[in-house]
């Protein structure tokens, strides 16, 4: 990934923030028959290991085997940014239209888990999270479902880790902009109803401590 030492994005916060808020990550791999893309939620362990699961169906867990090197890449805020929105375009027009985003890519070894306890635990770890997000207090739990029920459901996935050995981010937010350029952006943003993106590069913006 190409990433302008400007837009080169440490801050572990940061970087947790972007795998915790849009988990649906995309896993690529090269096998035999050629490149293989799966899109996959995944959740980062305290080690820093990437938790999942596939349908036992998916021919991912077969084209690509035990310890092959994937990369999961997390996508994040994205807002196309008009050279309208800057002040200063009306002085010199010395700006061109660009798009500002903030992606994570996480570089590691995937492993494979049959066994029905790794199973329940990938399931369990990954349904807690985003029911409690979702429901609160009364988020559904696998407890909920008939024990036969579940049972056949778990038999038909795969758990999976990722071991991560390199992890590059990016945060590409206007941080190479004039301040009244880069206010005129966010404000644009606003705007149209994309506060998110918005309020990074408004962060963006302020020095880092």
């Amino acid at each position: 990934m190409y990433i302008p030492p400007h837009f080169h994005e440490t801050d572990p916060a940061e970087i947790a923030d972007v795998i915790a808020t849009f988990p649906l990550a995309c896993i690529v791999a090269s096998g035999e028959s050629g490149l293989i893309a799966n899109h996959i939620p995944l959740l980062q362990a305290p080690d820093g290991t990437l938790i999942g699961h596939v349908a036992l169906a998916n021919d991912m867990h077969r084209l690509i085997p035990d310890g092959t090197g994937v990369l999961a890449i997390f996508r994040g805020e994205d807002a196309y940014i008009t050279p309208n929105s800057y002040p200063s375009k009306a002085e010199h027009h010395r700006h061109v239209p660009t798009w500002n985003y903030r992606t994570v890519h996480m570089q590691g070894r995937i492993t494979y888990q049959h066994d029905a306890q790794s199973k329940r635990a990938a399931v369990g770890l990954l349904t807690r999270l985003h029911e409690r997000r979702v429901n609160g207090d009364a988020a559904w739990r696998m407890a909920d479902a008939p024990p036969d029920y579940m049972e056949t459901m778990l038999q038909n996935i795969v758990a999976f880790r990722i071991a991560v050995e390199h992890t590059l981010a990016k945060s590409k937010l206007g941080q190479n902009r004039d301040a009244r350029d880069l206010d005129g952006a966010v404000e644009a943003l606003r705007q149209q109803g994309k506060p998110a993106i918005a309020e990074k590069m408004a962060q963006a913006r302020k020095p880092k401590p």
